[in-house]
């Protein structure tokens, strides 16, 4: 029994502060969410970009006429295929694409990643299909045997013989996040599953209230978990994203939702968001003077968690609560709960947990482990953070690891929290 070390009173606290609640997921596949405001809605605008826009009808038909490409090109559930684009419109029917394939997308800013820095993700997600913009296609490294294809050219949409599909499962990944590094050393990439996905998009807090008529801002770059928290949060829900062009401003004037890290919110005036009902801030502790601005302009929800939120709350930058459907323990060094109000590592179990490393054997066998908890063969992950329960529930971070820093995770910095 691993709670038996524990009074009874913390034993049953261990489960009331740690175990989010029990909320079903009406569709566990993302893309069919997607896919149910089309066929509802078709002519809603789901996307904007300098001054060109594209319904859910149109983006269903373009991405299912790519999907279709994909499946003839062999790729399947289980497969990962490179979008390697700028933020556009293209690259919005791209990703769509991928997922109704029922494989994994793996974005790159292809004007920012160094073309040997692509080789390497290439080779450690062993993408055999990548897509792009035409303008982008001869800083694709290609090995022999894979495939390139320009998203801003008809052909990908011509019609042709369309194979029947594999379905993916819940569990299968949806996307691959790599963090930036340092050209010629292996990268790793976070697998994210739909059930992780979905399970953080179509739950609350982590839908963020996001509905039709909604417009939610995409400011980050596209390799990032915030990014898919961006795209795939305000599709699944119907709403018009607003890809941001050279002209920050532009999505500013309208936008009712916004995510975005530390770093980007110091960047910019509250005063030039009039329409803006939340902001979710994620990536790094929010420093309470900047929280404090933000909030008086919109609700504000302070996210915890490498690649996607683990823990969620409003009350102050350094507490959050756990998501539906997950678990955040408290542990020592000998991975056993501490009593309400100790400090330890935080681990996180349930449909958070991401579906491990690619390139990242070592980090895998660092950030993973059985979950005694939970049991039923299920993971729990080391976020690689220190923290403690509050006397009311809230979990408190508190900083990170300093005796043996962990391995980073794609999108995860090293950081300590303000006290």
């Amino acid at each position: 029994m691993p709670l038996r070390h524990l009074t009874p009173r913390d034993q049953h606290l261990f489960w009331q502060y740690g175990r989010g609640a029990d909320v079903p997921v009406h569709e566990p596949l993302v893309h069919r969410a997607i896919e149910r405001h089309a066929i509802a809605h078709p002519h809603a605008v789901a996307a904007e970009h300098h001054g060109a826009t594209l319904t859910y009808g149109e983006l269903d038909r373009y991405a299912g006429a790519l999907a279709a490409r994909l499946v003839r090109e062999g790729v399947r559930p289980g497969d990962r295929v490179g979008l390697f684009a700028r933020r556009s419109i293209p690259m919005l029917v791209g990703l769509f694409a991928v997922l109704k394939a029922g494989a994994a997308y793996v974005p790159q800013d292809i004007g920012r990643t160094p073309p040997a820095r692509l080789a390497d993700i290439v080779r450690t997600a062993r993408t055999r299909v990548i897509l792009t913009q035409k303008e982008h296609l001869p800083r694709v490294p290609l090995p022999g045997g894979h495939r390139l294809i320009a998203l801003d050219d008809p052909a990908p949409y011509a019609p042709g013989p369309v194979p029947p599909p594999l379905p993916p499962h819940p569990d299968d990944g949806c996307c691959v996040l790599f963090a930036p590094g340092t050209t010629g050393r292996r990268p790793h990439g976070v697998q994210l599953t739909h059930r992780n996905l979905a399970n953080l998009l179509l739950t609350e807090p982590g839908g963020l209230g996001i509905r039709p008529g909604d417009r939610v801002a995409q400011l980050l770059g596209i390799a990032s978990g915030p990014a898919a928290w961006e795209i795939l949060g305000c599709l699944t829900h119907g709403a018009t994203l607003a890809i941001r062009g050279t002209d920050t401003g532009a999505a500013a004037r309208t936008a009712t939702v916004l995510i975005a890290t530390p770093a980007v919110l110091s960047g910019i005036d509250p005063a030039d968001w009039p329409h803006l009902r939340t902001v979710a801030v994620t990536g790094e502790p929010c420093p309470r003077p900047l929280a404090d601005r933000w909030s008086g302009r919109a609700a504000l929800l302070h996210c915890r968690g490498p690649a996607l939120a683990t823990t969620m709350g409003r009350r102050t930058p350094a507490t959050g609560r756990p998501l539906p459907n997950s678990t955040v323990y408290v542990l020592g060094a000998d991975r056993r709960p501490l009593p309400i109000g100790e400090t330890g590592e935080v681990w996180a179990g349930g449909d958070c947990v991401p579906a491990g490393c690619l390139g990242g054997e070592a980090l895998n066998a660092e950030r993973y482990a059985p979950d005694p908890f939970l049991g039923a063969g299920r993971t729990m992950f080391r976020t690689g953070g220190l923290g403690r329960w509050t006397p009311d529930g809230h979990l408190e971070h508190v900083g990170r690891l300093t005796d043996r820093p962990l391995p980073r995770l794609a999108g995860e910095r090293t950081v300590t929290v303000p006290r």
